[in-house]
């Protein structure tokens, strides 16, 4: 009989959590909660435990459970770059991502045959839920998980411990119940080709349009201050941008682009400095509404390109994250700096964002053609 331990009663959650780990590390399945269905789980390395997992699955899908996006790098040979940006964007979180075995390799080679014949005739999905038991357990945990997926096809999908005994029985040793899941709709499945392209096998909680928009290329202008050079690069770039398409600026998330601006030194809530704002306003750019923001660490994770003004900027960034090396690089090609105009009057801001527009236009001219998605 599956024994229920009530998360929210506990005194002490790490009790929990370690029975948990013991009852994995045994070859046990388990219970637990995501943020969208309850699911029952077992170790990837534990063969008895994979075994007790194919018994109970009926046709459903299994889930390969990592214990971050970084890490699943080190299961993935060649992804395709969709993947790597929804991982970047929607884990931990509602998302299963699933492609190809060819692009699957690394670490998940070495997992035992039992488990890879789990997929052996299907993509392989992974999920890294936000239900935050998971990173305690799986910080604990020598390896990933393997889990049910998410039951669409039911008139009762166990959203509570109360419905969990229909779904599982008493295959499971433990149930952790921490009570009704937060979301009453399904964990959307998005497969990715070869190729990059996508599609949403089973809708869920994340829409198809909002998975296109986290899907989105992401350019970010870095100076200073964020009030003269990386705001006028943004609202140039993407005013240039829109017209190519020929769209509004508004709707550039919808054709898979979204651009934003930040600065190294910059405070939060600034202004656009009064010559960049009456410089855009002579092209039919308002810039009245940017507010300045510090360059952060969810800023460079989640951009794909990053343009920097000076070298200094560059260098700064990659201090700090040496691994973004592929991903920032100077707005100047020839590899001169952009120079700051502030206090130079109209005449250098003017010379500034002439050499700001020919480089953008530049990157402009490498983008391939994107109609807007369906």
């Amino acid at each position: 009989m599956t024994e229920v331990i009530d998360l929210r009663r506990a005194e002490d959650p790490r009790d929990v959590v370690h029975r948990v780990c013991h009852a994995l590390a045994d070859g046990q399945l388990v219970v637990l909660p995501t943020e969208t269905q309850y699911t029952i789980v077992g170790s990837a390395l534990n063969s008895q435990a994979v075994e007790k997992l194919s018994k109970v699955r009926q046709g459903q899908a299994i889930d390969l459970v990592l214990r971050s996006a970084d890490e699943s790098r080190d299961y993935w040979v060649n992804p395709p770059a969709v993947i790597q940006k929804l991982s970047r964007r929607c884990w931990p979180g509602p998302v299963v991502l699933s492609m190809e075995s060819a692009a699957v390799g690394g670490l998940f080679a070495q997992l035992p045959t039992s488990t890879r014949d789990l997929w052996h005739d299907s993509a392989v999905r992974f999920r890294i839920p936000a239900a935050p038991i998971w990173n305690e357990i799986q910080r604990l945990t020598p390896a990933p998980l393997v889990s049910l997926s998410d039951r669409v096809e039911s008139d009762s999908p166990p959203h509570s411990p109360a419905q969990c005994s229909q779904v599982f029985g008493d295959t499971a040793a433990l149930l952790v119940d921490d009570g009704a899941c937060r979301y009453g709709e399904n964990t959307t499945v998005v497969h990715a080709s070869s190729n990059s392209s996508w599609s949403v096998q089973v809708p869920g909680i994340v829409s198809a349009r909002n998975v296109g928009r986290l899907a989105s290329e992401v350019y970010l202008f870095v100076c200073t201050g964020n009030t003269c050079r990386s705001p006028m690069a943004e609202a140039l770039f993407r005013h240039m941008l829109a017209e190519r398409l020929q769209c509004p600026a508004d709707e550039l998330m919808d054709y898979g682009y979204l651009v934003v601006s930040a600065g190294l030194a910059a405070s939060i809530g600034a202004p656009a400095s009064p010559e960049g704002i009456e410089l855009l306003k002579d092209q039919g750019i308002d810039l009245r509404e940017h507010e300045s923001q510090p360059l952060t660490e969810q800023l460079l994770v989640q951009a794909d390109h990053i343009y920097t003004m000076t070298r200094h900027h560059r260098e700064a960034i990659l201090a700090e994250r040496p691994d973004l090396h592929d991903r920032v690089r100077l707005l100047n090609s020839s590899g001169s700096d952009v120079s700051d105009p502030i206090g130079g009057g109209p005449e250098v801001y003017r010379a500034c964002l002439a050499e700001i527009q020919q480089e953008l236009q530049s990157i402009l001219d490498q983008l391939p053609s994107r109609a807007k998605p369906a």
